[in-house]
């Protein structure tokens, strides 16, 4: 008995030796100007009544907090943060059904907690952790009634809203005359996109790994210049994904996306393009789930530019769409025989991504992640650079096509 417990008594000294070591090793980093904050903990209790959220940071944080209706959530904003969190640190509770955090563009952080109900901070605090480790955020909410909660949002200064102007986004200026091909990695920063089956990879991991291959590869093509999106692990709205197609003068806007569905059985690429109505339920649901990308990092949008509004309803929109088609034609003609897809494989709905009235755009679902086969045929980098190759393969037989009819 003694012996065990020299032994339980040796084992916590060399615990804390080693914790000290590491904040030690940690104390530049922490310190330094430009380093990420560093969110090393959480942990949330409550009920449907009033809910805590304790976020541990290594040094103090800066934060706002606002809100956002339907549904009811609370955005905490933060500067640029590394979430070091296990999945079940933040695991919706109590006042909360969803939870998520990460990166929002350079520079900035983001945590959405997602109500059922109204909902209001009562307290939000930064406390200093009393063995001096770090600072924890302290977040108290409760239940409120509708009409509070509408007058929290019309008092609070922040809107909300975002525009589509994205100018900060530098890519290599490409050659006169080139033909430009914007490749868009779905999902990214506080959107992680659907979760593998097995392997519980991201989306958004998947799309901008494939993404890079299939620049890569494109830039191979004579007269071919692609670029990125989002060429890191940041979050991009849609209209902004749009837009910097827009500046960069694109000819193609190309978004890699790889969901998941209820049905684990259904595999297979599939191609998309924009239509104001879908050509079937499963375009439908699944246009509808990429559309909210932007409310699962806590955006709202105004109306669209009027540049664009106006432009959606007159001949180049169709002309675009025309021209959209073509392309998805072209890949599903460069896949068949050469990997699988799905049951009528070019199919159309209203995806926002795609609206870009003067670029040809099409959504690219690579397969699901959801399906085993479909999932360990993502992640394979051999894979990748075949469907990349007939990708490429499928933008030479467009070009080629709009050459000779005079396009």
């Amino acid at each position: 008995m003694q012996q065990g417990r020299a032994d339980l008594i040796l084992s916590a000294m060399i615990r804390r030796c080693l914790l000290g070591l590491l904040l030690l090793s940690a104390a530049p980093v922490a310190h330094a100007a430009d380093a990420p904050l560093l969110a090393y903990g959480a942990r949330i209790a409550g009920d449907d009544a009033r809910t805590r959220v304790v976020i541990d940071f290594d040094r103090k944080p800066v934060f706002f907090v606002h809100y956002v209706a339907n549904p009811p959530r609370v955005i905490v904003d933060l500067p640029e943060t590394s979430f070091g969190l296990k999945p079940e640190d933040l695991k919706a509770r109590g006042l909360f059904t969803e939870i998520r955090y990460g990166a929002m563009g350079p520079g900035s952080a983001r945590v959405v907690l997602t109500a059922s109900k109204p909902v209001a901070v009562t307290v939000a605090d930064v406390k200093a952790d009393e063995e001096g480790k770090g600072f924890r955020l302290v977040l108290d909410a409760e239940r409120v009634t509708e009409a509070r909660f509408s007058s929290l949002i019309a008092e609070q200064t922040w809107t909300g809203t975002v525009s589509a102007a994205k100018t900060d986004r530098l890519v290599e200026p490409a050659a006169p005359g080139a033909f430009i091909i914007a490749v868009d990695a779905g999902h990214g920063g506080i959107d992680t996109g659907a979760i593998g089956s097995e392997t519980k990879m991201e989306e958004k991991s998947v799309t901008l790994a494939f993404a890079a291959q299939l620049v890569e590869t494109l830039n191979k093509e004579k007269g071919v210049k692609a670029f990125l999106t989002r060429d890191k692990d940041e979050f991009l709205s849609l209209p902004e994904r749009v837009q910097v197609a827009r500046q960069h003068s694109a000819n193609l806007f190309i978004s890699i996306h790889a969901d998941t569905l209820k049905q684990r059985d259904i595999r297979g690429a599939t191609v998309y393009t924009i239509s104001d109505k879908a050509s079937d339920h499963l375009a439908a649901n699944l246009a509808a789930r990429e559309n909210l990308s932007d409310e699962i990092a806590g955006v709202t949008f105004k109306s669209e530019p009027a540049e664009v509004a106006d432009i959606l309803i007159d001949l180049t929109r169709r002309e675009t769409q025309a021209f959209s088609v073509n392309l998805a034609r072209s890949v599903v003609s460069s896949f068949e025989g050469q990997i699988n897809l799905i049951n009528n494989p070019h199919r159309h709905a209203g995806f926002r991504v795609l609206q870009a009235p003067d670029v040809p755009s099409i959504l690219l679902e690579l397969g699901f992640l959801s399906n085993k086969e479909d999932e360990k045929l993502l992640v394979d980098p051999v894979w990748r650079s075949k469907v990349a190759d007939l990708i490429a393969a499928a933008v030479r037989g467009y070009r080629g096509e709009a050459v000779a009819n005079g396009g």
